[in-house]
């Protein structure tokens, strides 16, 4: 594929959403100064099972959008719906992996991998059948009766996994869940990722500054403006499936690659040029 063969997918393209974001805005009043309009207009649909990654500039409100869908912030403007129920707070449909370790220090592996399962009052059996599954998935077995202080960093964030997944969402959200690993082990989280996703067919929704591991893990990536952020394009990343890192290389990833990098880049430069960056 040549380099203008890139192109952002026709919105017509769209089947009925499983996430909806629909004209929606979020603002900021500081204590001092003008009010911040942090995402402004964002409107995008993700599809069952589908795996889309957000992208844009430092700044463009990434992490502000996803925290939007979790419910852990209302929007100023427009309606955010989750198999057409009105998100209006966090819910137990939507699993959350962030960046930073979020793992209670107090508990086990398998305490922490249950621990959502407890909270929603599952007996002790059928909690510790669930867990023992996800732990196995993520390949952790052995370790269950480990405390995180014991842990790698990427042990650490496959127990995050391994416990979003418990909960059994509709809808997995990640935000740069690999951003704090060492390049090596986040290789080998995003094929980890890939293998969970395609047995597990969830619907993900997936920040990241990496376009490699975007395009790596994608079926779309969407690019953001500069703040305000908006949504600047649509990137289909037609490529085959099931991927590897071996894909990071080839003519038609390279090509991906080159388009969205600058897409960013412009939005970056925008950006600096007005001081925000």
């Amino acid at each position: 594929m040549g380099d203008g063969d890139v192109m952002a997918a026709p919105a017509a393209a769209l089947k009925p959403a499983k996430l909806r974001i629909a004209d929606v805005a979020l603002r900021f009043t500081p204590r001092r100064g003008a009010p911040v309009t942090a995402l402004d207009r964002i409107s995008l649909d993700v599809r069952d099972q589908e795996f889309s990654v957000i992208v844009g500039p430092s700044g463009c409100g990434k992490t502000s959008l996803l925290r939007l869908v979790a419910g852990l912030i209302e929007p100023s403007e427009g309606a955010i719906w989750l198999d057409d129920k009105r998100v209006t707070g966090p819910g137990r449909d939507r699993g959350m992996v962030f960046q930073s370790y979020t793992l209670f220090p107090w508990l086990t592996v398998q305490q922490n991998v249950e621990f959502g399962l407890k909270v929603a009052g599952m007996p002790l059996r059928q909690r510790h059948d669930i867990s023992r599954r996800f732990i196995l998935q993520v390949g952790l077995e052995g370790f269950e009766e480990h405390y995180p202080r014991q842990l790698s960093g990427g042990m650490m964030q496959r127990v995050a996994l391994a416990r979003a997944l418990a909960n059994d969402p509709a809808l997995l959200l990640m935000d740069e869940p690999f951003g704090a690993l060492d390049s090596q082990t986040r290789s080998l989280m995003q094929e980890l990722l890939l293998d969970i996703w395609q047995q597990s067919s969830k619907t993900v929704l997936f920040i990241t500054h990496d376009i490699d591991e975007s395009i790596l893990l994608g079926d779309h990536v969407y690019v953001m403006t500069a703040r305000p952020g908006r949504i600047k394009e649509m990137v289909e990343i037609d490529l085959p499936r099931p991927r590897h890192v071996d894909m990071l290389t080839s003519p038609a990833f390279m090509a991906l690659k080159r388009h969205i990098m600058r897409s960013i880049h412009e939005e970056a430069v925008r950006s600096f040029a007005s001081g925000e960056a």
